[in-house]
């Protein structure tokens, strides 16, 4: 049995595990650094214990954070999402010290974060791919003659990448060049590997992710897809499941991909498999992600499993509790990213004390952040903030819900991408469900919004001051 958990991870997602562990009865072990002595996840935890001064490094250190968990008398170990989630390190440390790693195997986590094994596994399962090389590109006249061969547009990707980061879209072969040592430069800093493949750009996809579960007996289940194509730079902004774009056989048959390619390399717990969706109608693997999802939320509202739950019983030897045909879908839901960011200065990082905070409530909202009035938002970590999410039996309502919701919440002291989600709300695209991965670049005009402040929100800041006053 699993009994007590150190989460190594900060933030929203540590909470969010604190929850799940509270339900199931699992005493919870929290991390920080001195940047986040203040942090929620602290006050939540049952326990919670010092990482030291260093403000990212800290949360890197996996003999560290395995010690601290053995001596706390901690026999199980979630690493949330970031940070060491996706090093295959952590996961053998963990196994060597007797401490249940929730999450899947290092070997798996090893293949699966190396997109030329990845593909070379998918590929062997008959799952589709991106046209591309078949390995790692060691020069630059090797990069020009496969990119002449497949044809351009192509992207330069970090063979050891992930989150959006190590990725260069090249237009034609005057690029290539500039963008090859840039990649590698990228790649070397962010992941310590330098290898970089080379995949045909598929132009203005739509990505299309699936959520699966899987036991350690061999059963394998997805909880339907979830579509990410509204994002920047490629880190998503808003994410929607199920996804209002695809029609029934769509569904059904990214669905059965996602489930073929978790049991193409013996996958265990929860992961996402994620796809591109061509103006052909054709998916083609891009990568799958060993650990939860940042987007878990929304599956959840939609399907009522709880994902965090199912990944600790899961790493306790536990068989699923369901069958595929048990899983059933419900409305739709959608979650809007919180970023500490100004969209209307190229989406610069905001980053200071929140004057005052307020989560909105009423049917079908949920929001999972760490923050509250008083608390300082650091600048050493992700700018996410809060994560709002919207569920509503159908599509329209969902919007219209949506809109309440993101004028109910309350974030100040710091700039948020609030009102920028509420621009897209108001698109006829979007409301049309008709977007792909190029919404955000080609519609600018969406960050140059004016804020228009109801009689409610103005009030509620004339009394915030007037509270501020009465206390000094």
């Amino acid at each position: 049995m699993i009994k007590k958990v150190l989460i190594a991870n900060r933030g929203e997602i540590a909470v969010r595990i604190v929850r799940a562990c509270a339900e199931l009865g699992v005493r919870s072990v929290a991390v920080y650094t001195d940047a986040d002595r203040y942090s929620l996840h602290i006050k939540k935890a049952d326990e919670a214990y010092s990482l030291g001064p260093d403000s990212v490094s800290g949360y890197l250190n996996a003999h560290r954070i395995v010690n601290l968990a053995v001596a706390t008398g901690c026999n199980a170990l979630h690493p949330g999402y970031g940070f060491l989630s996706e090093n295959p390190l952590l996961a053998q440390i963990c196994a060597k010290r007797g401490i249940t790693f929730i999450g899947p195997g290092a070997e798996v986590i090893q293949r699966m974060g190396n997109k030329i094994k990845a593909r070379k596994a998918m590929i062997s399962a008959g799952i589709p791919v991106i046209p591309g090389s078949e390995s790692n590109i060691k020069d630059i006249a090797a990069a020009l003659n496969i990119a002449k061969e497949i044809g351009y547009p192509i992207m330069l990707k970090a063979t050891a990448g992930g989150g959006g980061r190590g990725i260069r879209r090249c237009e034609n072969e005057a690029e290539l060049p500039g963008n090859f040592e840039r990649v590698i430069s990228e790649a070397s800093k962010a992941f310590g590997s330098t290898d970089i493949f080379i995949e045909k750009c598929i132009d203005n996809p739509r990505h299309i992710e699936v959520q699966i579960l899987a036991d350690s007996q061999g059963h394998t289940v997805h909880l339907f897809e979830r579509d990410c194509s509204i994002q920047r730079r490629h880190q998503k902004l808003i994410e929607i499941a199920p996804s209002p774009q695809l029609d029934p056989q769509q569904q059904e048959l990214v669905g059965t991909l996602a489930v073929k390619a978790a049991q193409a390399v013996n996958y265990v717990n929860a992961g996402t498999v994620e796809f591109l969706l061509d103006a052909e109608n054709n998916f083609y693997f891009m990568e799958m992600n060993t650990r939860l999802q940042v987007e878990h939320t929304i599956t959840e509202q939609i399907t009522g499993v709880d994902i965090v739950q199912e990944q600790i019983r899961i790493a306790a030897g536990e068989t699923l509790s369901f069958r595929q045909e048990e899983i059933q879908r419900r409305g739709f839901a959608m979650q809007f990213r919180i970023n500490a960011e100004d969209p209307k200065n190229d989406f610069l990082p905001s980053f200071g004390r929140l004057t005052r905070y307020f989560a909105p409530g009423g049917p079908g909202v949920r929001t999972d952040s760490a923050i509250y009035t008083g608390y300082e938002i650091p600048p050493y970590y992700d700018s996410m903030c809060a994560k709002l999410i919207v569920w509503a039996l159908d599509w329209e309502t969902l919007l219209n819900r949506s809109r309440r919701a993101l004028n109910d919440i309350i974030v100040h002291g710091v700039k948020t991408t609030i009102p920028y989600h509420l621009e897209i709300l108001k698109s006829d695209e979007f409301r049309n469900a008709n977007f792909n991965t190029s919404f955000v670049e080609t519609h600018p005009e969406l960050s140059q919004y004016s804020v228009r402040r109801s009689s409610r929100h103005v009030a509620a800041a004339i009394g915030a001051a007037i509270a501020a006053h009465m206390g000094n």
